[in-house]
């Protein structure tokens, strides 16, 4: 289980890396390659979630992966594309999105785009890989579970 969530942890950090040049190839190749290989292992992986939100243009259901970490308040969600994400805007157009972590749902309300270029917040290992990717932006949620 470990080297498959190394694998998937590589799988997202590789993409991040390459953004740096050619972003719109890194985002057809996640959309094309990395996500449907990793949409049966995100749901249930430590630091993984899908997030589903509905389009503010086209009002289309999506589910996006990204990387979540879990806070006394709800769950911060790095955003290693930016803050200008489709998914993001579409999220904070709403006000709410749902959450599927570790095999559980959650009901994310307040979103609220949060500039950290330190990363305190995460464990050293994680800062790591977020500095590496450049991801300085993070979005905090507030979090109900959904029964």
């Amino acid at each position: 289980m470990l080297k498959i969530a190394a694998i998937i942890f590589f799988l997202f950090l590789i993409p991040p890396l390459l953004l740096r040049f050619r972003p719109r190839w890194v985002a057809a190749f996640n959309l094309k390659v990395t996500n449907r290989i990793t949409a049966p292992f995100v749901t249930w992986l430590p630091g993984f979630g899908v997030i589903t939100h509905v389009g503010r243009k086209s009002g289309r259901v999506f589910h996006t992966p990204v990387n979540v970490f879990p806070t006394p308040e709800g769950f911060l969600i790095a955003l290693t594309y930016g803050p200008n994400s489709h998914w993001v805007q579409n999220v904070l157009a709403a006000g709410a999105a749902e959450l599927e972590t570790r095999r559980t749902k959650y009901h994310l309300t307040a979103p609220q785009v949060v500039h950290d270029p330190t990363r305190h917040r995460f464990p050293r290992i994680v800062r790591i890989a977020l500095r590496i990717i450049g991801a300085t932006d993070f979005l905090k949620v507030s979090s109900s579970q959904i029964k």
